[in-house]
């Protein structure tokens, strides 16, 4: 029985990387498919994807290059559209400082939209951090990111040929919307998310750039912390 819990929270990260793995599959392989279909080599498409592992900051490096902006431009918009791993960083920072300090270098890189949701929600639901999560959670969710980035860019020519509508693009929010579903727990927390995205979306016509999201999200964790006062 002791061996079969340990077992268990051996392979937490991994178990929880289940939704992520799910998500990440359609839209890495859209990622990949429209990463040849805009010139891209099937090897600048994985490098992008080893390297960078960013499926907003891909997506629009793809549109940059294949358009001929130079690099500086590139690597500046990336940050940009990035900055808001900052606020996830800072998030996590409070649970990473429970695991020895030299995994967080590494473990940093591996941080994403959607493996920051599904570790936050796990520890807000009581698991205890520990680098073993976390290196299952994070290389778990890259590996199938990478595989299906390949996927997609070696079967471009025949999708592109078949003349039908995959609806890939639709994976991106799709996958958002779901991640944001598991953390809506009390009404706090939805007056939150809905407050966050009534402005985000108001901002986008009057900010350039993708201000609007770090806007957004700064506003929507001060009226959490404002709700926990009052409510």
């Amino acid at each position: 029985m002791l061996k079969q819990m340990e077992l268990k929270r051996d392979y937490g990260g991994m178990r929880s990387a289940i939704p992520v793995v799910i998500g990440y599959i359609p839209i890495g392989f859209a990622y990949g498919v429209l990463g040849a279909a805009n010139g891209l080599t099937v090897m600048e498409v994985v490098s992008l994807s080893l390297f960078v592992y960013a499926g907003s900051a891909q997506f629009i490096a793809i549109n940059l290059l294949s358009t001929g902006v130079d690099i500086v431009t590139i690597v500046s918009t990336i940050f940009i559209v990035n900055l808001r791993h900052l606020l996830y960083s800072t998030s996590l920072s409070s649970y990473m400082k429970k695991i020895e300090h030299h995994h967080i270098p590494l473990l940093s890189f591996f941080i994403t939209d959607e493996t920051y949701a599904v570790s936050v929600t796990d520890f807000q639901n009581g698991r205890k951090p520990d680098s073993a999560y976390f290196y299952q959670l994070f290389l778990t969710s890259y590996t199938a990111w990478v595989i299906s980035s390949l996927a997609g860019a070696l079967s471009e020519r025949l999708l592109m040929t078949s003349g039908l509508n995959w609806g890939l693009d639709y994976a991106l929010p799709a996958m958002y919307i779901a991640l944001l579903f598991m953390q809506l727990v009390g009404i706090k927390k939805f007056i939150v998310a809905a407050f966050s995205g009534a402005l985000s979306i108001a901002l986008i016509y009057l900010i350039p750039g993708n201000f609007n999201v770090i806007i957004a999200a700064l506003s929507g964790a001060f009226m959490g912390v404002m709700l926990e006062k009052w409510i």
